[in-house]
């Protein structure tokens, strides 16, 4: 009954008219962003991020949430019509989605990756409920030994899982970690690490090295590569699957889910290993495996179901522990810190309406996403043609007006500039940014968690190694980190995290 009633408070909450406005606009929005080869979610969000600032917790966080999942839709649009993906989960579907959309059936093939991630969707929105206060409870037994060993947990599985060298991976971590302690230390009130600048005593901006790294650097990066976007689109018709699409895509949606809202849970790239994955199941499956590559339903059906469901079960970690599987729940804990919200296990009790109105939302904009994605195909694909140099000055004016709206402090629209040059750096070395913002947002917490711990054992370390469920955890690291290092899964993760 508990579980009903949680229900249904989140289902008012959501279904509030202010709340289901903005739901509609981040659903919209990440459909757009989605659509639009090289700008991201990430980078989107980051970008809104001084909008949240001035609406109500819950109204900003579900729109938030709608712009992620959103975008995970739109991709799969320009995937499956002109072979170029709008999110990087979304490359999986473009190898078959392009194929059949050069058969005559691209409207089969949106309708076939629309239902899957709509199925997906629901599916994880359910186990979210079902698992979210059950790891809450549990959550709340923690103490710091346990949270610092938990977080030791999350950053050693986001190197593991971030595209490119796992020494690359580890340097971005470390470097988010270092930069978390600029400021002011947490229990002597001592600067620290601020060269002296006293904008830097509160620490660093965490929505100016957001917009900066992720938002700037990808404005950076796309007029250095600026996409061909010159693409003739036919008219999409046949939307609706026929009776054999049925029989071939029903399997791979359900596998594919399951897969995905697996893999979603795990910090790093759950999602876009959850397309890749799917892939792979679904052909090695098959008793045609020479179709994949040449227009397979399995191979839209399946990734799509993964990617979808994986981006919201990511939320399960964020919304019980606290902890972000990847950038973008990293971003969303930090709306929820601009919002005056500890993030943790305590938001379920302490703010129920936030807790479960996010869980409502995610169905209830999958619902929006389906009704709306098919007849908007046209408008989506021809925002294309929209050459970027047009776009990326009223979105670098966006970001900085943004940015300065927060604290009304210049030295933010500086600390931007310098962020979007480190940003477009490390993507010149082949350095992903994501493991330095889950490092960022993490350093902090582990600090606090790591030092507490010491003092309640008197400065004894073993504290962290005769507490089990701490023990356990580390190893849990220790062996992440052990086994992607081994030569084998070295070979594997190098296939699936291709660079582009």
């Amino acid at each position: 009954m508990d579980l009903v009633n949680n229900l249904v408070l989140g289902f008012t909450t959501a279904g509030a008219p202010w709340n289901l406005f903005f739901c509609f606009v981040g659903v919209i929005l990440g459909t757009l962003i989605g659509v639009l080869p090289g700008i991201g979610a990430t980078a989107t969000i980051a970008m809104l991020l001084p909008l949240t600032f001035q609406l109500e917790p819950v109204s900003s966080l579900i729109m938030l949430a709608g712009i992620y999942y959103g975008a995970q839709y739109g991709g799969s649009t320009t995937a499956i019509l002109i072979n170029m993906p709008g999110e990087s989960s979304s490359a999986v579907t473009a190898i078959d989605g392009y194929q059949m959309a050069r058969k005559g059936r691209a409207g089969a093939a949106l309708a076939i990756a629309a239902i899957g991630s709509f199925f997906a969707g629901t599916v994880s929105t359910i186990l979210v409920a079902v698992f979210a206060p059950p790891l809450t409870a549990i959550a709340l037994k923690f103490g710091s030994a346990e949270y610092f060993s938990l977080m030791i947990v999350g950053l050693v599985s986001s190197i593991a899982l971030a595209h490119g060298s796992v020494v690359k991976a580890l340097g971005m971590v470390v470097l988010g970690l270092l930069l978390g302690v600029v400021g002011t230390d947490i229990y002597t009130g001592t600067p620290r690490f601020n060269l002296g600048i006293l904008e830097l005593s509160d620490g660093l901006n965490f929505v100016a090295l957001a917009v900066g790294v992720f938002g700037i650097a990808e404005i950076l990066r796309n007029l250095e590569n600026e996409h061909d976007r010159d693409v003739m689109i036919k008219k999409v018709t046949n939307l609706l699957p026929t009776r054999e699409d049925w029989k071939e895509m029903a399997a791979p949606i359900l596998r594919g889910t399951a897969i995905g809202s697996a893999l979603g849970i795990l910090p790093g790239g759950g999602a876009i290993l959850a397309s890749f994955a799917s892939y792979t199941v679904e052909k090695r499956i098959s008793k045609t495996p020479g179709e994949f590559g040449k227009g397979a339903i399995a191979g839209v059906a399946g990734p799509e179901s993964a990617n979808n469901a994986g981006a919201q079960t990511s939320f399960i970690p964020m919304l019980t522990l606290g902890i972000p599987a990847n950038p973008v729940m990293a971003l969303m804990i930090g709306a929820m810190i601009i919002q005056g919200i500890v993030p943790g296990p305590n938001v379920a009790t302490e703010q129920p309406a936030l807790f479960w109105g996010i869980i409502a939302s995610m169905w209830i904009g999958n619902l929006m996403l389906i009704l709306l994605n098919l007849p908007l195909i046209g408008l989506w694909v021809k925002l294309l043609t929209i050459p970027y140099y047009m776009l990326f000055p009223a979105i670098i004016a966006f970001c900085s007006i943004g940015v300065y709206s927060v604290n009304s402090n210049v030295f933010d629209l500086y600390a931007v500039a310098f962020f979007g040059l480190i940003g477009y750096g490390l993507a010149k070395l082949r350095c992903e940014p994501a493991p330095l913002l889950l490092g960022f947002v993490l350093g902090p917490l582990l600090e606090e968690h790591l030092r507490r711990a010491m003092i309640m054992s008197r400065g004894d370390p073993t504290t962290f190694l005769t507490r089990p469920i701490s023990l356990t955890l580390l190893l849990l690291a220790v062996a992440v980190l052990v086994v992607v290092l081994l030569p084998s899964i070295r070979k594997k993760r190098d296939e699936v995290f291709v660079e582009d």
